[in-house]
Order: C-alpha cells, then sequence, then structure tokens
C-alpha cells in the first residue's frame, strides 16, 4: 500500500526494482552495477533474488517479483534484462503497483530456438513463459534491443514494444547486452530511467537517449556463444 503523502509534504522518489533474467548474480553485469550506483546516490534499491527452486518456472520468477515490490512503500520504477523482461511482462497481467515506469531491456524469443546451451521452446512452453502477453502495459516503458541479439530476430523487439505500448530505443550492434557479449556498465541505462525518478509526484514522459549504447574501450567483444546472464 502507498502512504498518502502529508500536505506539503515532498514525495518521496521511486525506488528501483531489478529484474534479472535466468542468471545468478554476475558481479560485472549492467544491471548489478546500476544497482550499486543507485544505491551510492541514495536510491532504494532492491534487486529480485535469483530462483533457488525450480529455476526455470514462469510462476517462481513472478512470485519473487511481486514479493520484492510488495517489500516497498510508494511508487517504483523497474529495470528489467532479457528473461526478466517477460517476467515483468507477466507479472502486470496479474499484479498491480505503482510503477512510474520500466526499462525492458533486450527481450529475448522464446518462441524459437535459441543458441546451444539454452533451454528448448518446448522447456520454456511447459513452464508457462510462451505465449509472451501481447497487451499494452499499465505503465510507461521502454524497450531497448540490439540489431544483432542472438537470442531474438531482427524485429522481434519492435514488434513487441509495439504490442505493449512501449518506446523502442534501437541500440544498435550490442548482442544480448551482457557480458558476454563484451558490455558491462551501461551508462545509457541510467538516461533512460532518470526521469522517472526525478519527477516523483507524477508519471515522466518517456525519455529520448542522449547516446546510443557504448561499449566501454577497454573491453573486447568476446568470442563464443552468448551465455544467459
Amino acid at each position: 500500500m502507498n502512504p498518502t503523502p502529508t500536505p506539503g509534504s515532498v514525495p518521496e522518489p521511486p525506488a528501483v526494482v531489478v529484474v534479472p533474467g535466468l542468471r545468478d548474480h554476475v558481479a560485472d553485469h549492467w544491471q548489478t552495477l546500476l544497482a550499486e550506483r543507485l544505491a551510492r546516490a541514495g536510491h532504494a534499491v532492491r534487486t529480485v533474488p535469483p530462483a533457488t527452486g525450480d529455476r526455470l518456472s514462469l510462476d517462481t520468477r513472478i512470485d519473487a517479483l511481486a514479493a520484492t515490490v510488495a517489500t516497498l512503500r510508494g511508487p517504483v520504477v523497474l529495470v528489467a534484462h532479457s528473461a526478466g523482461v517477460l517476467t515483468t511482462v507477466h507479472w502486470a497481467r496479474h499484479h498491480r503497483a505503482d510503477v512510474r515506469g520500466a526499462l525492458l531491456a533486450a527481450p529475448p524469443d522464446f518462441g524459437t530456438p535459441l543458441p546451444d546451451g539454452y533451454p528448448t521452446p518446448s522447456a520454456l512452453a511447459r513452464n508457462g513463459w510462451t505465449p509472451v502477453p501481447r497487451t499494452p502495459l499499465p505503465f510507461p516503458s521502454v524497450v531497448a534491443a540490439g540489431s544483432d541479439d542472438p537470442l531474438a530476430a531482427p524485429g522481434r523487439a519492435a514488434a513487441l514494444a509495439r504490442a505493449w505500448g512501449s518506446r523502442l530505443v534501437e541500440l544498435g550492434p550490442v548482442g544480448h547486452l551482457n557480458p558476454a557479449s563484451g558490455h558491462g556498465d551501461w551508462p545509457l541505462a541510467l538516461d533512460l530511467i532518470r526521469p522517472w525518478l526525478t519527477d516523483p509526484g507524477g508519471r515522466a514522459p518517456v525519455p529520448t537517449p542522449a547516446r546510443a549504447a557504448t561499449r566501454p574501450p577497454s573491453t573486447r567483444r568476446r568470442e563464443g556463444p552468448v551465455r544467459p546472464r
């Protein structure tokens, strides 16, 4: 339940809820680095913990997201990556919260065969991941996706953004936007959610990014299959 502000009080800024994909904690993942940066700046941040039981169960991950949001009072901003995007979209169908905005980065296509090492489409379907909801989200959102994501065919992210009513931010050749594709820190993530953080009294307009995603000069793209991080 959201607290009722007293007359003349300044609303608390939204808390940030980080929704990872099918991965454990990864220290150099941009979501981890963003959470640390926000916490140092004084923002309330919660990260949905990794699954400890049935790791492939969508219901388990929806319950974990719902439990994380329930620990917070007031509005939230969601920051999801990979399978965490699909967790967020499924969660939004059955749960209500004061979500000021959601960054949905690199949504995968779980309805088609994925690279070796990933679950099969049939296994994902049995665990509830597909079909993916294609109805408008009840909160503002930005879908950020690359042009060469090995987990989604070209055009897939754009189609999902249209279905969800999201603003699409095209990032160019960034792979799956994870350490395995040569990406650690991703400063654009903060740029994209900042309007929602700095307008706690209302819903900020969907931001326009100041720059495309860039790979740090010291980080080279790694060869080989992209892992689910």
